[in-house]
């Protein structure tokens, strides 16, 4: 067995609790730790990569106990492209955290290590009580970094719909695995894909009610309409950090539908008018907002739509245009959530609310960031957004009405263009002559509270802008690596609906 396989998992798990009981209290010790299991992760991300570049399905008995009876864990393209998009966003938020937020409150490395190994888990695991597992790890950790270093009210509240909203989740995800252990006796995803079709007629009704309750569970997750109520509230309220590695989250909830309803050969058709839904409301939001955080809030919305539009194809060609999407949309927003905690660091009084203000220092740095990251999320060319859009406009020409579909992907970027140009001319064009008091931003003078929520002392903008920078220029690369890039995403679309090849690798062909 290829051991490195748990490695992804077994390092947060072990590096977390090693923060909390020996260096909780040396915060420069803990950054070391947490940014070395980090970059751990991405070459070790990197290298199962790699590996599963061959189109050779690999997998893991803990414990070497034979599937479907023991924990499996499965490397195929799909998980290797989550893993190593983990390892990258992780690495990259984290350097920007320890320019001061990670010092706010305690534990912030060690919940972050926990919701990588979340992260990880998911995207390994070979059966469903397992990714339910993980989801839990995942959660709890997100639950401690959604109020990391205190707020206020606003932010309190955020905090506890979005714990209501996933412990809800979570209860009917339990609900669904009893449903369908029940119906088949088995959790395995390979196993269940081929039981799921010798299902006796009399179990076909609890199986089909498992079923819809687990896309109900993902569809929550990933933030789907008419369940996507939660996300603008929590992520525009969450701290900047944390709301960038929260961008990898929601695509779990999309990984595990893809994956599931693959494996069972179900189609997603029926999708498609809940994601178009979620895509107007987004850009609608985008451009209604009031606040910076509530327009990245929005605009991840509208891109979840968006990446729901393509996976509702139910083929490998709208698959692959999904994939590449998913890929662009996560580093967009993770890069667009740091860029509106620097816009709250630098505007005390202001913080990030879309109203006129003095110049504040480092504006034009941040404007600049603030412009390619607008152009990148909006869809405009020549960068990856436009791209990932043309591809899903390509895979919707078989679909039924797809000139209406067209017409909403046009008009939805245009009102997310527009939005984010009126905030961009509002927060960097419109400014007062008047330079906010340098004062401020000393290190050793309090930070003014912006929408109840404190703002981290001043702390070295290069760091932040390296962290920011690497996330723009991975969108770069994936622009200009567009025809590879996509080559693959269809390969890794063609090999998912390859389910018996996925029940060969995991059960072997005798089974």
């Amino acid at each position: 067995m290829n051991h490195w396989m748990i490695f992804p998992i077994l390092l947060p798990a072990v590096v977390a609790p090693l923060i909390v009981l020996a260096i909780r209290n040396d915060i420069v010790l803990a950054r070391i730790f947490s940014i070395g299991c980090s970059v751990a992760l991405l070459m070790v991300g990197g290298y199962q990569f790699g590996l599963a570049s061959d189109g050779v399905i690999r997998t893991y008995a803990i414990g070497n106990w034979s599937p479907p009876f023991g924990i499996v864990l499965v490397l195929d393209r799909l998980s290797a492209t989550m893993l190593l998009l983990t390892a990258v966003i992780g690495l990259f938020v984290l350097l920007y955290s320890i320019t001061g937020w990670d010092n706010r409150g305690r534990h912030f490395h060690p919940l972050f290590q926990f919701q990588l190994m979340g992260l990880n888990g998911a995207f390994l695991t070979g059966d469903l009580f397992n990714l339910f597992v993980f989801f839990e790890v995942l959660l709890i950790a997100s639950y401690g970094l959604m109020v990391h270093g205190g707020g206020g009210a606003t932010r309190i509240r955020a905090g506890i719909q979005y714990v209501v909203m996933n412990l809800t989740g979570s209860s009917l995800f339990l609900i669904a695995i009893a449903l369908i252990y029940s119906a088949t006796g088995t959790l395995n995803m390979a196993d269940l894909s081929r039981k799921i079709h010798e299902t006796p007629a009399a179990t076909q009704a609890i199986l089909s009610v498992g079923g819809a309750l687990l896309f109900i569970v993902f569809a929550l997750k990933s933030a789907l309409f008419p369940l996507h109520l939660w996300l603008p509230g929590t992520y525009a309220n969450a701290p900047g950090p944390a709301a960038a590695l929260f961008s990898i989250m929601t695509k779990v909830g999309v990984y595990s539908i893809v994956r599931l309803f693959t494996l069972s050969s179900v189609g997603l058709e029926w999708v498609l008018p809940a994601a178009l839904a979620t895509l107007m409301i987004g850009s609608i939001g985008v451009l209604a907002s009031r606040s910076l955080g509530q327009q990245a809030s929005f605009a991840t919305l509208a891109s979840m739509g968006t990446l729901f539009v393509a996976i509702s194809g139910s083929n490998s060609m709208a698959l692959s245009a999904g994939l590449y999407y998913l890929i662009h949309s996560t580093l967009c927003v993770a890069g667009i959530f740091l860029i509106v905690d620097l816009v709250i660091v630098k505007r005390p009084g202001f913080g990030d609310a879309l109203v006129e203000s003095p110049k504040f220092p480092y504006q034009g740095i941040i404007a600049c960031m603030f412009f390619a990251f607008a152009v990148a999320l909006s869809g405009v060319p020549p960068l990856s957004g436009f791209i990932g859009k043309i591809l899903v406009l390509k895979s919707t020409q078989g679909f039924p009405n797809w000139h209406w579909i067209w017409l909403i992907l046009f008009v939805t970027s245009f009102v997310g263009l527009v939005g984010m140009a009126r905030s961009g001319s509002l927060l960097f064009w419109k400014c007062n002559t008047t330079q906010l008091d340098v004062a401020l931003f000393d290190s050793n003078n309090p930070s003014p509270q912006v929408n109840s929520i404190p703002s981290p002392v001043a702390s070295s903008i290069v760091l932040q802008s390296v962290a920011i920078g690497c996330f723009f220029a991975l969108i770069a690369m994936l622009s200009v690596f567009a025809s590879p890039v996509s080559v693959f995403m269809k390969e890794t679309a063609e090999q998912l609906y390859d389910s018996q090849k996925y029940v060969d690798s995991v059960l072997g062909k005798d089974k």
